[in-house]
């Protein structure tokens, strides 16, 4: 734990519990809500294959996962570390450019 806090730059047990909270709750909600996003957009298992409509929902969780960590990350009051840890990831894969 000790160096797990070190990586993270965060001082307390209590924060981390509160990080890994986050984490999955924003998992877990973004899974959740990929399904009446698809029905929203209009993309059912009964109007497309399975190869089509799983693949699409697994890169729909994507965006909603980036807006839920750091919405939750707010509410939890550790905006300031998934904020970092969002931009971070973002330019790892690539979009970085989304951040200016």
């Amino acid at each position: 734990m000790e160096k797990l806090k070190q990586r993270w730059g965060i001082s307390s047990n209590f924060q981390i519990a509160i990080i890994f909270i986050v984490f999955a709750i924003t998992g877990s909600a973004s899974a959740k809500l990929a399904g009446p996003v698809m029905d929203v957009l209009g993309i059912t298992k009964e109007s497309v294959s399975g190869w089509v409509y799983w693949p699409l929902r697994i890169l729909l969780i994507f965006p909603i996962y980036q807006v839920l960590l750091v919405f939750f990350g707010w509410l939890f009051g550790q905006h300031k570390f998934f904020w970092a840890f969002e931009k971070k990831m973002l330019k790892r894969i690539g979009l970085g450019f989304l951040l200016k």
